[in-house]
């Protein structure tokens, strides 16, 4: 997975904003100012954190290596993701989905509503 990908994946959902709120080096992806991945631009190797249900984010870290509990982030609700080979691209752009997902789920029903609008 490259990290450009990612970013264009990410950034064709409804809404999806990208910001570097930490430093000039993690690129924050956002669904109304919520934080939905996390990506450090030049790691190496390259990786990218996922907010993630608990229950998959646990089923995830079993069945892959390269996915574990999220760094510096809420462990529960976090994993990051090695792009390692191990995980296949579309699998991981499948993480970028449910991550996106997790976060519009949380939102208010009313800002949900106008997301399926766009």
């Amino acid at each position: 997975m490259d990290v450009e990908t990612l970013k264009n994946h990410a950034l064709a959902k409804p809404s999806a904003t990208q910001d570097f709120p930490f430093d000039n080096e993690t690129l924050a992806l956002r669904v109304k100012n919520k934080i939905f991945a996390l990506v450090p631009m030049n790691a190496s190797p390259q990786r990218a954190n996922f907010k993630c249900d608990p229950d998959w984010a646990d089923i995830l870290r079993q069945t892959y290596k390269a996915v574990t509990p999220g760094y510096h982030m809420n462990k529960r609700h976090w994993n990051t993701i090695l792009f390692d080979g191990t995980i296949s691209d579309d699998e991981i752009l499948e993480m970028v989905d449910h991550a996106y997902d997790q976060v519009v789920k949380g939102l208010p029903k009313r800002v949900r509503e106008t997301l399926l609008k766009s």
